[in-house]
């Protein structure tokens, strides 16, 4: 019997709440299945665009991503939520509310872009160039997926499309190499599919860039080194992939068309908000002051590093808030640590004729190509010695200030102060720091058990990091008990 999936397009309204969550109301306009949707060039495109949308809720990317690195010494969580304080203290169990979230959205991903793999090749009124672009996203994004289920949980079930097609979802979990080796190919695909980049009304698409950013990510965390420069230089040498001009315009409503945003959740002013901005900005400025960055983080930055005021907002520091009053002083009130992060408290200028207050009209990196220098240079570090990753190091540096000394014959240590420096806040330090653990590279329980890698209020409190159980976080223990045995707890848990 033909299965037939039900297709719902919705118009989505957003609006807040004084709570932590967004309401979220729906107004159904259509009800289609894979008998009566994919019939033309716009509902492809509009396939496609169901799986961007998912990345603007609330629990896929804004609040659940950062959740799982407040456990790094980056930042503290703050807010009121016991399940992001459980992680952060490594107490976390398989019934975590941001571990369900995250696994219901990363298989929502994986479900569309199936669905979009399986029905697009058979609309025939459709341009090669919007058909080819679709499918690249459609296998850009189940990638993306996988790709985030295998780093945060480990052993995943992979679903095919002959499984898709016969409703067949109660599947065992697949080993971590099987999983890699299903996002390499769909990235290989995505990467011949994807067009290198895009003009001014598709800004925000995924592009070649995307997919081979993710695909020099996946061979570092598969210890696949010479791939991973291979790969990464692929993107490197390509000049639609540039870094930025400064490091702060990433972080500023002129980083929408950037080259090197390479993946991104773009925002719109009253349409798609921001929850970066919302949730990384003090309470008594319209956010929740969650993620409050801790003073090792603050120290490690150079002296002449203007990374520092690009990312941090420190006691003393002035902004304007677009309110019509001035620069207004960040005072050691508005967080538990003596900071907040600069780089998504992003405000309409005074006066501006467009609002006021928070501008929700950019784009909150969710990958950059500084990333990728700094992981290639990694694996040439690794692979060649130490100064084999100098000369990428050197343009990650540069770009950040000409008064930032050179590096020479760099390391390890070099290299890993310049990853937490440039993509402070950005969701990477605690997966660096467990990968590069798995390999001795560093101490992680020690690091985190240093008073630096703690709040004021966290003081004396030991955090027990236990390997490998730690490395990856359990299954939700409600999809175990939906499979009814199929679905196994991960080790330890």
């Amino acid at each position: 019997m033909k299965t037939k999936y039900i297709i719902y397009t919705c118009l989505f309204v957003v609006a807040f709440s004084t709570a932590c969550k967004k309401n979220l109301d729906l107004t159904q306009k259509g009800v289609y299945n894979t008998d009566n949707y994919f019939r033309n060039e716009t509902d492809a495109v509009n396939t496609i665009s169901g799986i961007y949308n998912l990345l603007a809720q609330e629990d896929y990317i804004s609040h659940a991503e950062t959740t799982f690195d407040v456990a790094s010494d980056d930042y503290w969580r703050s807010g009121d939520h016991a399940e992001d304080e459980a992680i952060e203290n490594l107490t976390y169990n398989a019934s975590n509310a941001q571990i369900n979230f995250s696994w219901t959205y990363k298989y929502e991903t994986v479900n569309r872009s199936t669905n979009a793999i399986i029905n697009i090749p058979k609309i025939t009124d459709i341009t090669p160039a919007i058909k080819d672009r679709s499918m690249g996203e459609a296998y850009f994004f189940r990638a993306f997926g996988y790709w985030r289920l295998m780093v945060i949980y480990g052993d995943v079930p992979i679903v095919n499309e002959e499984d898709y097609a016969k409703s067949n979802f109660n599947i065992p979990k697949s080993s971590i190499e099987e999983v890699r080796k299903q996002i390499e190919a769909d990235l290989l695909k995505a990467v011949d599919l994807l067009p290198e980049n895009y003009g001014a009304a598709d800004f925000g698409r995924v592009s070649k860039g995307t997919a081979l950013g993710l695909l020099t990510k996946l061979y570092m965390y598969w210890e696949k080194l010479p791939e991973a420069i291979t790969t990464g230089e692929k993107l490197i040498n390509n000049s639609k992939y540039a870094l930025a001009a400064t490091y702060a315009e990433n972080f500023t409503r002129a980083n929408k068309n950037s080259t090197e945003l390479l993946m991104s959740v773009q925002g719109l002013q009253n349409v798609m908000s921001n929850d970066y901005t919302v949730y990384y900005i003090p309470r008594a400025w319209g956010g929740y002051g969650f993620s409050q960055p801790l003073k090792g983080l603050a120290d490690e930055f150079e002296l002449n590093d203007p990374r520092k005021s690009a990312t941090l907002l420190s006691v003393g520091d002035k902004i304007d808030l677009g309110d019509g009053k001035g620069d207004t002083e960040f005072t050691s009130d508005l967080s538990s640590t003596g900071f907040s992060f600069r780089k998504y408290a992003v405000f309409f200028p005074a006066g501006s004729s467009e609002g006021n207050g928070v501008d929700h009209n950019y784009a909150v990196p969710l990958m950059r190509s500084s990333d990728i220098y700094l992981l290639v240079a990694e694996a040439k570090i690794r692979t060649q010695g130490a100064g084999a990753g100098d000369a990428l190091i050197n343009q990650v540096r540069r770009r950040a200030s000409v008064l930032l000394p050179p590096v020479v014959n760099a390391g390890m240590k070099e290299l890993i102060h310049e990853r937490r420096v440039e993509l402070a806040g950005e969701g990477e330090r605690h997966q660096d720091l467990m990968r590069w653990d798995k390999k001795n590279l560093v101490d992680i329980a020690a690091i985190y058990n240093l008073a630096k890698s703690k709040a004021p209020v966290d003081q004396g409190k030991t955090v027990t990091f236990v390997r490998p159980k730690h490395y990856y976080y359990p299954i939700p223990q409600v999809e175990i008990d939906k499979s009814n045995g199929v679905l196994k707890q991960n080790p330890n848990y």
